[in-house]
Parts: structure tokens; C-alpha cells; sequence
């Protein structure tokens, strides 16, 4: 099932109406609300380990409408969702993963081998959502507005919106995480999917089995956070 950015165009109005204000009024952010966002993004985890349980009818169509307010270049709203229902499909997806995890492991030098091994990657098994997300960057909207020296700048759009969404889900307890150990031609071929799209992830919602503040390869001693200030350059 492919669901485009042109699918949710009520997704403000839904918006509006959760919130009680008239259309075209804006918001007033006070010191609680700016509070729960700082929250929302230190919460934010790239979850691999899900529960079964199914996600509420009407709760995917809902983020992926929250994720197409995301900002894109020239408006060309870019991204592409792919809903990966189908057993046979998402069996062969599994199996791309594992072929590209089992090189990735060949790759690593020998003291961080054992410790890559025992990462969990991706949470396919287990995770009752799957959504494979493209970037078309053979759309017409936008008419090519910002794009021409930078035409990367549709796929860094969907990004955006991978993000939007990775906040949306959270909000609702939902967690959400990022397998990019595939071959994109590979998902391309598997889903069928117009070969001008740019695969860009893909992604496994579900409910987490546990929560934490601490990403899991921080937990898992691959790597660890850095300052802030340690990636601004003043010139």
C-alpha cells in the first residue's frame, strides 16, 4: 500500500480542530509547552525491540499525516510511504537485511566484531508496522524551486519528514526505528516501486518493550554522545 504526500492534505485541519483555535491563528508557546518539546526530543529512541500488539485502526494514516507537514523544498512534498503488509515482501526485505548485516559485520575490525554481533539492528521480527520511504525525485511539484544546484535537497525533505514522524509516534508511545542495512535497489525490486524513487529507510513502529533516555548503542558501549559545542565552528 503506498500512501503519498498528497494523501493527508487535512492533516492541518486536524491539527486546528485538536486544538480548539481558529484557523490562522497562531499559537502561543509558554515555558510548560517548550518544556514537553525538549522532553519529546531527549525521549526520542530508535527503538529495535517491540511488542506485538497491533497499532490502533487509523493511527499510521494519522502520523504519516502529522509527517507530511514536514517543510520541503519548493513545496515539492517529496516522500513517498510504503506500507509493507504483504508476508512474502517483508520476508524478502528480512532477508536483504541479513545479507547487508552479515557483510557490515565482515567489515568491522576485529576488537569491535563481537560487540557489532551482538547489536540489535533492526526490529523487523516483532514490529507490527513496516514502511519503506522513498523520495521522488522525479516529481514534478515544486517545479524544480530550489533544487537545481542541489537537487539531494528532495531526499534531505523526506528526511525531515521521517523525523516529523519518528516525534509523532513517540508522543503517542509509539515507538520507531530506522533500519538502513538494506541495498536500495534491492528494496526497490522487492517493492516494486518506480526505479526514479530514492530509497531512504525502512522504518518499524510499534510499541516498545522498554523505554529509555539513553540511546541503546550508548548503552551498548558502541559509541556515545558528544557535546554540543564540539560541532560549532565560529568563522
Amino acid at each position: 500500500m503506498l500512501i503519498s504526500g498528497a494523501m493527508e492534505r487535512s492533516s492541518e485541519q486536524f491539527a486546528q480542530r485538536e486544538s480548539g483555535r481558529p484557523a490562522h491563528t497562531p499559537p502561543r508557546f509558554d515555558a510548560e509547552t517548550r518544556a514537553r518539546l525538549y522532553e519529546l526530543l531527549r525521549w526520542r529512541r530508535d527503538v529495535r525491540r517491540f511488542k506485538r500488539d497491533p497499532l490502533p485502526d487509523g493511527t499510521v494514516e494519522r502520523l504519516i499525516g502529522l509527517a507530511c507537514l514536514s517543510p520541503s523544498v519548493g513545496l515539492s512534498e517529496p516522500w513517498r510511504f510504503v506500507l509493507v503488509e504483504d508476508a512474502a515482501r517483508r520476508a524478502a526485505i528480512r532477508q536483504c537485511f541479513e545479507a547487508c548485516n552479515q557483510e557490515a559485520l565482515q567489515m568491522q575490525e576485529p576488537d569491535r566484531a563481537a560487540l557489532y554481533a551482538r547489536l540489535k539492528l533492526a526490529g523487523m521480527d516483532e514490529a507490527p508496522v513496516q514502511i519503506a520511504v522513498f523520495s521522488d525525485r522525479a516529481t514534478a511539484q515544486g517545479s524544480g524551486l530550489g533544487r537545481l544546484t542541489m537537487p539531494e535537497t528532495l531526499d534531505y525533505s523526506v528526511v525531515t519528514a521521517v523525523h516529523t514522524l519518528w516525534l509523532a509516534a513517540r508522543a503517542e508511545g509509539i515507538g520507531m526505528g530506522w533500519v538502513s542495512i538494506l541495498d536500495p535497489a534491492r528494496m526497490t525490486e522487492i517493492l516494486e516501486v518506480p526505479p526514479e524513487w530514492i530509497f531512504i529507510g525502512h522504518l518499524c513502529l510499534g510499541y516498545p518493550q522498554a523505554e529509555d533516555d539513553t540511546p541503546a548503542l550508548e548503552r551498548a558501549g558502541w559509541e556515545h554522545r558528544h557535546a554540543p559545542d564540539g560541532v560549532v565552528i565560529r568563522r
